[in-house]
């Protein structure tokens, strides 16, 4: 009986806390004071990726190396350092593979055009074995006289059409 009262908060309490896990990232104390830098911060770290969680944000990442980016960024940006220097210093340190989006470069092109070349080949490939199957497929040939006079005596009527 208890158990059904309970239930309602028990639902509440569990969505409330999925809603609010990706936000847990940044802690308070990493928080800056300026409202206007602060959202710059998170703006530029939502780009960032974690180097030990390698498909999430240092905004969202709750490693240790993602706080230590989140805090550095940050230093970077109350130094005085504009949106594009604070993140090409990062890059200058870990590389175009800290970027969640990198940049269209020699290195990166087959990054960019690989789903693109894969999707080309894949369609190829069905486009030959469909030439393929239907270049195999014979033409349905017409029964001669002899064969259908040879059906309707096996079968015992006068005229197959």
């Amino acid at each position: 009986m208890i158990a059904q009262r309970l239930r309602p908060l028990i639902y509440a309490f569990f969505c409330l806390h999925l809603l609010a896990g990706p936000a847990a990232a940044v802690e308070p104390s990493e928080m800056l004071a300026d409202p206007a830098l602060e959202a710059r911060a998170r703006h530029l770290s939502e780009g960032l990726r974690c180097l030990v969680c390698r498909n999430q944000s240092i905004d969202d990442s709750n490693a240790e190396l993602a706080r230590d980016l989140r805090v550095l960024l940050r230093e970077r940006l109350t130094a005085g350092d504009t949106d594009e220097q604070a993140v090409d210093y990062l890059v200058g340190r870990y590389g175009n593979y800290i970027l969640l989006q990198p940049p269209l470069m020699t290195s990166t092109v087959l990054l960019w055009a690989g789903p693109g070349i894969l999707l080309l080949l894949a369609g190829l490939g069905f486009g030959i074995m469909w030439r393929r199957q239907s270049r195999t497929r014979t033409p349905r040939e017409e029964f001669s006289d002899e064969d259908r006079a040879l059906i309707a005596q096996t079968l015992g009527t006068k005229d197959v059409r």
